[in-house]
């Protein structure tokens, strides 16, 4: 009888201990959103929705215009589970010839793609107004009509500015306060970045003079590491001493043009840097133009699925840096 008792006692063990297991299976298996949820921002960090600080790390699509062929279901999934992405960038070109202004319905089209891929798997998505001028009223409409059909998704982060070229901060700050009314008259909670002169690079200047009044407010900043240095870090630090939360929306190791060298060591830096101070970054591209930061080889390269052979250098090191984050 005893003996009997004991064998019981051991099946009943190993049930529990086979549920426990299940358990954890089934809490590693919740997506990247399922875990962190609503994000917000306190101070100047982003934080979810335990309240606790956290970073995004991935990569921007190309302007949708000239590279429409990575905007589709099958490039968002591959880029989570081989890269270990947790948030895309859908740079929705503005200007150009085919891009929002001339054809507004494709624009629509391959960023509901590539949104409703990234709800599908678990991850967040940056919709960005790639433009590098001030458009407010067509700006308006475009985060009216993706707000109105998104605004009940946690995944969604809006970007409203991508990077003002000439205008002053008082001018972007303007443009920026009608865009953010806009949307949180229909989506209350998801972060809205926002972008500052030069590039994206004047962080200092709306350090100084931040918009208020609003929540989950936060601003990007661009670089290339082969262009942008200690001086753009010292401006990051100087706004984050300001409590500016900050968040890196673009980025690569080549020069600013795109093309002409790699510096690793100062993109080295930037990452140190970054990591310290728990910043999100997005790097720059998921395209296959002919110059060093498109991670890409060439057309025919498949649009995911991608091996060694199929990416350029710099998409082997950042696939390489998202791999290494695996757990974070």
């Amino acid at each position: 009888m005893k003996k009997f008792i004991l064998v019981i006692c051991g099946v009943v063990l190993s049930l529990l201990q086979g549920c426990s297991r299940g358990s954890e299976v089934q809490r590693e298996e919740k997506s990247f959103v399922e875990l962190n949820g609503q994000l917000s921002v306190q101070g100047n960090r982003m934080v979810n929705q335990q309240g606790e600080a956290t970073a995004l790390h991935s990569v921007s699509f190309g302007w949708h215009n000239w590279w429409p062929r990575f905007y589709n279901k099958g490039t968002v999934p591959w880029l989570v589970t081989d890269w270990n992405t947790a948030v895309v960038r859908a740079a929705i070109g503005v200007e150009p010839d085919g891009a929002f202004i001339d054809n507004p319905e494709q624009a629509y089209n391959l960023l509901y793609r590539v949104i409703d891929a990234a709800i599908a798997d678990g991850i967040y998505v940056i919709v960005d107004w790639h433009s590098h001028n001030i458009l407010t009223e067509e700006a308006k409409d475009f985060f009216a009509t993706v707000a109105t059909r998104y605004k009940d998704y946690p995944n969604i982060i809006y970007e409203i500015f991508n990077e003002p070229e000439y205008d002053s901060w008082d001018d972007v700050k303007a443009y920026s306060e009608e865009i953010i009314k806009t949307i949180r008259g229909i989506d209350p909670k998801n972060i809205i970045l926002v972008g500052s002169p030069h590039w994206s690079q004047d962080i200092h200047l709306a350090a100084d003079d931040p918009i208020t009044g609003y929540d989950n407010i936060m601003y990007t900043v661009h670089f290339y590491s082969a262009t942008h240095k200690q001086y753009l870090r010292d401006r990051v630090e100087y706004a984050l001493n300001k409590g500016i939360p900050v968040f890196v929306s673009e980025c690569a190791a080549t020069e600013a043009s795109g093309t002409g060298s790699f510096d690793m060591e100062e993109w080295a830096l930037w990452v140190q840097f970054m990591d310290k101070h728990r910043l999100s970054y997005v790097m720059w591209s998921i395209a296959d133009k002919d110059e060093l930061c498109s991670m890409v080889k060439d057309t025919t390269s498949p649009a995911s699925h991608w091996t060694e052979n199929d990416l350029k250098t710099w998409g082997i090191k950042v696939r390489e840096l998202l791999r290494s984050k695996e757990g974070e």
